[in-house]
């Protein structure tokens, strides 16, 4: 009896996904964890397991369609049966052009939804040709140069012999439209938002609209903290593997600020305010697919390495896009370090249901007042933005000048005082 393949659920929060690669081809043998198609959801890229060995018969599910967490995608059958693979397409008409190198597709109506390549774009300029001249025989019913010359009469080059090259990657599921014009004039490309766009523009607007965001400023002198973090920077890698960030030294003196003001690691649910006794720290890093916030757990008790490495996993977890959905549920509060792309000053946007986010920035040296002569100190801005419904702004800048206390002073995150 054939088993069906069905959208595990990934968390509370995520009821579709988008269809994404399918690793495996209709009438492959299927062992059980065997990766068989790749799902994007709202927060991460995933891959569904199969639970049953066998053959897989049929794919219901194509790249690119979004389905329902619980819905069938593919079928097994019980190992050795035989499984018919996909029906042919029927044969070009007498009036379709054939491929240029006769094992490619037959070509297709070129439609407002024709990839043009680069190469292609360029020759429909130089002939004065627009895309829907021509008709495209590249695969997904791409337009390629060798289209644009065949229809201009042209003799397409040949191509130097080339070494066998490895299969090629599927194509994307997500469709861009190009709109292609002579050349001197301006093109126009559309292509869908993917599901973490969206979600991720959902709770930005989510956090404008529902809270009553204010945000406080202050700069903190670097001077100690990258002195120290100089002096133990080899002993630190030799024992532990990895380097000595300044994340880590902003990770703690949050978590100290927030047991001080436990207000900020708040949140409203409904008519009441949750507190929490722990710390679920969210740190947000750019993703492959736009940014995501995983979230370290009970960060107050964890050493300033143990840190470090949850930060280096989470991070290249999350440039893979093999984030979990658990990696990305929660959190209290979260740290923003637009630092590492160079900005000076910004106002973070709080990460809902939260009640405030902390964002670090990078690192200057600026002329200084100290003890009545002006010195070259290393400095950095900060920002918190934080929900007025929940924080007053004398803890708000309170809060944000015991972090600024513990960086300058890092003994202090030392001796947790």
């Amino acid at each position: 009896m054939p088993v069906e393949v069905k959208v595990p659920s990934f968390g509370d929060s995520i009821v579709e996904v988008v269809i994404g690669q399918w690793f495996k081809k209709v009438g492959e043998a299927i062992s059980p964890d065997d990766e068989l198609v790749e799902v994007e959801s709202e927060k991460s890229t995933l891959p569904i397991v199969a639970t049953h060995g066998g053959v897989l018969q049929e794919i219901l599910a194509q790249p690119g369609e979004t389905v329902a967490v619980g819905a069938v995608v593919a079928r097994l059958a019980d190992a050795g049966a035989v499984v018919s693979a996909p029906a042919a397409p029927p044969a070009a008409s007498a009036s379709t052009p054939p491929a240029t190198n006769g094992t490619g597709p037959a070509p297709s109506a070129t439609t407002s939804e024709t990839i043009v390549m680069p190469a292609a774009a360029r020759a429909l300029a130089e002939k004065g040709l627009s895309a829907a001249d021509v008709t495209a025989s590249g695969p997904g019913g791409r337009l390629l140069k060798e289209d644009v010359l065949r229809h201009s009469g042209t003799p397409a080059p040949v191509p130097a012999p080339a070494a066998p090259k490895p299969a090629p990657a599927p194509a994307p599921s997500t469709i861009v439209t190009t709109t292609t014009a002579p050349a001197g004039e301006r093109v126009v490309r559309r292509q869908p938002l993917t599901t973490i766009r969206k979600r991720i523009a959902q709770r930005l607007v989510e956090a404008q609209h529902n809270a009553a965001l204010l945000t406080t400023f202050n700069e903190i002198d670097m001077s100690a903290a990258m002195a120290l973090r100089k002096e133990y920077q080899d002993k630190f890698v030799e024992k532990y593997g990895i380097k000595l960030g300044f994340m880590s030294f902003f990770v703690k003196a949050t978590i100290n600020a927030l047991l001080a003001y436990p207000a900020i690691n708040a949140e409203i649910q409904g008519g009441d305010i949750v507190m929490h006794d722990y710390v679920d720290m969210g740190i947000a890093v750019g993703g492959g697919k736009g940014l995501v916030v995983p979230v370290i757990r009970s960060a107050e008790k964890l050493s300033f390495a143990e840190i470090e490495m949850s930060i280096n996993k989470l991070a290249k977890r999350a440039m893979e896009n093999s984030l979990k959905p658990q990696d990305l549920e929660g959190g209290t509060f979260t740290i923003s370090n637009g630092g590492v792309y160079g900005s000076l000053l910004s106002t973070p946007i709080v990460n809902p249901p939260q009640s405030g986010v902390l964002g670090m920035h990078s690192i200057q040296e600026r002329a200084m007042v100290v003890n009545g002569q002006i010195v070259a100190r290393p400095m950095m801005y900060v920002a918190l933005t934080y929900d007025h419904r929940i924080v007053d702004g004398k803890e708000a800048v309170s809060f944000l000048k015991r972090i600024k206390e513990c960086v300058e002073s890092p003994l202090r995150l030392m001796l947790e005082v």
